[in-house]
């Protein structure tokens, strides 16, 4: 059965590894397949497990597993990880080539994508379990509880680099430094605490200041000036004698009678 491609939806990763995602190739019970492109124009066949099946433990072990089986069969995988060279007899035949995968917490597979020829959902059939693994299947089938949630399992960030560190020599200058400020800190205050001497008299507080307002000068106004009244001038001031007269003049005339 051909897969037709669809455009990619939101929650699909843009990148798995070294390979660009193009678009939707499958969408199976256990996880995604994608047809994407490497570094070199190649076409290649992606495969992820869903987030529920990436978290179980045993469902992400036979994703694992199978790929792992299928790479040493096929000589060992190229291009991303290291070449497993362990030999597995129970691998089905027909399995893909195996071009790169990654088996952390959201692995991933990516094999050559060959229109009409199975690709990476290969890999996906044997996360899915059925029946009740005594025998024959019988009863009723085993339904995972991760296959509510759908999203992808998508790897996490590159770890961030390590932040750029001092050399030793500089943290032991700094170092250095601090201890000679503490110790310059700690001489200030002991002098500061214990310097003055006991026989040395303390100096004399000033007296308080007491403010007092000084009341704001007044207007002085002139007060007006009266006119002295001018002396009478006396008859010998004045220039002219009186007719009458004088007292030797009168005694001389009453002594002649």
């Amino acid at each position: 059965m051909a897969n037709v491609a669809s455009p990619l939806q939101y929650g699909d990763p843009p990148r798995l590894g070294p390979f660009v995602v193009q678009a939707r190739l499958h969408q199976a019970p256990a996880g995604f397949v994608y047809l994407g492109q490497g570094a070199d124009g190649r076409a290649v066949s992606l495969a992820v497990l869903t987030h529920g099946a990436a978290l179980d433990a045993a469902a992400r072990e036979r994703f694992v597993t199978t790929m792992r089986e299928a790479s040493a069969r096929g000589g060992g995988m190229r291009g991303w990880l290291v070449k497993v060279s362990r030999p597995r007899a129970a691998v089905p035949e027909g399995a893909p080539e195996v071009l790169a995968m990654e088996t952390g917490r959201a692995p991933w597979v990516a094999v050559p994508y060959v229109p009409g020829r199975p690709g990476a959902e290969w890999f996906l059939g044997p996360v899915m379990v059925g029946g009740t693994l005594i025998g024959p299947a019988h009863g009723p089938d085993f339904v995972p509880y991760w296959l509510t949630d759908r999203d992808p399992a998508l790897p996490g960030p590159p770890p961030r680099p390590a932040p750029l560190t001092e050399t030793r020599r500089r943290v032991l200058m700094a170092a250095l430094a601090l201890a000679v400020l503490v110790a310059l800190l700690t001489t200030i205050a002991l002098l500061l605490l214990f310097g003055r001497s006991d026989g040395e008299p303390l100096p004399r507080p000033l007296p308080p200041t007491n403010f007092e307002p000084t009341p704001p000068p007044s207007p002085m106004t002139p007060e007006p000036q009266q006119p002295s009244p001018s002396p009478t001038p006396s008859p010998s001031e004045s220039g002219q004698g009186s007719p009458g007269r004088s007292p030797g003049e009168d005694q001389g005339q009453d002594q002649q009678l």
